[in-house]
């Protein structure tokens, strides 16, 4: 299952990287819209996912590093993080 996030991830990067291209040398008229607006919706998307997710990234030991993973790769990177383990509460 790693390996299938992990290539998610690098699908991620490559998506980052042409919106970043798109960015620098605007591609052909229809074309550089369409980046741009995925490339827009998909950065809203994901920072509402750090927004959602900053409670349960509280206890770990490198908050701004996931934090920024997320920015980048969402849920992808969101996969990949432990769920927290819960005790079991004593009953007295």
């Amino acid at each position: 299952m790693k390996v299938f996030w992990g290539l998610w991830k690098l699908l991620s990067l490559l998506f980052w990287a042409v919106v970043a291209v798109n960015w620098l040398m605007p591609f052909v008229f229809p074309l550089n819209l369409l980046v741009q607006l995925a490339g827009g919706l998909l950065a809203i998307l994901h920072l509402l996912e750090v927004l959602l997710c900053n409670r349960s990234l509280k206890d770990r030991p490198h908050q701004w590093r996931d934090r920024l993973k997320i920015v980048f790769f969402g849920v992808f990177h969101l996969q990949t993080i432990p769920a927290p383990t819960v005790s079991k509460a004593s009953h007295a």
